[in-house]
């Protein structure tokens, strides 16, 4: 005799660009999914700030909820998918729903930076679960590679572009010889900065699921003080011809770095100058792209479309099924405190560097007074903190009695070019303050 299959109720609770997309979806392969995982799934309701608003994806009025405890309260709810952004709300609706043992998915990487480590304690104490591929590059299944297909690898650097409006800032500013404001408007039009344009445009968007993938790959969250962190509101159309001129092309890349011999990690998000050759340099538009170099594997790099309604909603849809999955008996396990204590006990602990041990290769740009010897006063900081020159390029402006250097250096500290940094700011023939990019040349 055949019995019913299990019924999987799920709530969504945020119906924005993303959750209509989830809900689009998973209407129209519903009947798949179903037959593919042996279940009956069931759209029990969403959960919005306003009823009366006009939205892309239509559904019945009985289905629309204001209260996100009363849905995900609801007995019938088994799922319940957090799309709603923020980090307040959103920390209340999820611990609730995992205190109540349920399976939560989220696509929110800053509640995830700030308050990964209390939801999962939270996960390990109440028996829920928690799913968040959607949090870190949309469409790629970063996490889960992570997490499962390269799980026997230790990872001494992983290296991405993860803001796909960055990317595409830059990526018009080059191709079309655009300055940075003309394209920022078009951007906004179409909707590819966040409300918050900081969040973007100054790296937080990015750092938020830098601190994720660290945290997957090497069992620490970064705290922002131990983090460098710069958007691209300085890079000018100038820096990426004179890039091209040295060989590369500027992206803003998200780095971490483990030296697994000295147990020191870094992370930092910032524009920096990739060689041409490489594949992140030719990851444009809204793409994002990551390169993960592995101690079994060697270097895997995944490309794919980091934003958007459809790469998001993918990604969510990947971790209701993965939660199905769990539902129906699968065993899943997150890293606990306790894991991670042994996991140290066994040497593997893992600390931040300091600046004087981040080596980097740097870009400088500055421009300096038509006078006699100026150049020499500026070789001759940059020799007392024992930064090496590999490349100048000096750029007349004529009529103005000023001209603009541009030089890349061999690998040096972080704390020696600070330091020259605030000798040259201290120079009167240098007109205004250098521009500073870090050079990335990956492992492999």
């Amino acid at each position: 005799m055949s019995t019913s299959p299990l019924k999987i109720g799920l709530g969504i609770i945020g119906f924005g660009t993303v959750g209509q997309g989830v809900w689009k979806h998973l209407a129209a392969t519903k009947k798949y999914l179903e037959v593919r995982m042996g279940v009956k799934i069931e759209l029990i309701g969403v959960c919005v700030r306003d009823p009366s608003k006009k939205r892309d994806v239509e559904i019945p009025p009985t289905q629309i909820h204001t209260d996100p405890f009363k849905l995900l309260e609801d007995p019938r709810v088994n799922i319940v998918c957090e799309l709603m952004g923020g980090t307040t709300l959103a920390r209340e609706v999820t611990l609730r729903a995992l205190h109540l043992g349920k399976v939560v998915v989220s696509a929110n990487k800053a509640l995830i930076c700030e308050y990964g480590a209390e939801i999962f304690k939270t996960v390990s104490s109440h028996g829920g679960q928690f799913f968040f591929e959607a949090s870190v590059a949309g469409g790629i299944p970063i996490i889960k590679s992570l997490r499962e297909g390269l799980v026997a690898n230790r990872f001494s650097e992983i290296a991405g572009i993860i803001n796909g409006t960055c990317n595409y800032l830059l990526t018009r500013m080059e191709k079309e010889g655009l300055a940075y404001e003309t394209v920022l408007q078009d951007a906004r039009r179409l909707g590819y900065v966040e409300a918050d344009e900081s969040l973007d445009l100054d790296g937080i968007d990015a750092y938020h699921k830098a601190v994720i993938l660290a945290f997957l790959a090497h069992g620490k969250w970064v705290p922002r003080r131990n983090t460098l962190v710069e958007g691209i509101r300085a890079v000018t159309l100038e820096d990426i011809r004179r890039a091209h001129d040295f060989g590369y092309r500027i992206k803003h890349l998200a780095v971490i770095r483990r030296n697994f011999s000295k147990g020191w990690m870094t992370l930092g998000v910032y524009p920096a100058l990739i060689p041409l050759d490489k594949v992140l340099a030719r990851v444009d538009g809204v793409f994002n792209g990551i390169s993960l170099s592995g101690d079994v594997v060697g270097t895997t790099t995944l490309v794919g479309r980091g934003a958007g309604q459809d790469a998001t909603a993918s990604a969510v849809i990947g971790d209701i099924v993965d939660a199905i999955r769990v539902l129906k008996g699968a065993s899943f396990k997150f890293l606990t405190q306790a894991d991670l204590d042994s996991y140290n006990a066994l040497g593997t602990a893992v600390r931040m560097a300091t600046l004087d041990e981040i080596q980097t290769q740097f870009y400088l740009r500055f421009a300096l007074r038509d006078k006699h010897g100026v150049s020499a006063e500026v070789y001759r900081i940059l020799a007392e903190e024992k930064i090496s020159v590999a490349r100048v390029i000096q750029y007349e402006q004529a009529g103005t009695r000023r001209g603009t250097h541009t030089l890349s250096t061999y690998p040096v500290s972080e704390s020696a070019m600070e330091r020259a940094l605030r000798k040259l700011k201290r120079l009167r023939t240098v007109l205004e303050p250098p521009l500073v990019l870090r050079i990335f040349t990956p492992e492999n």
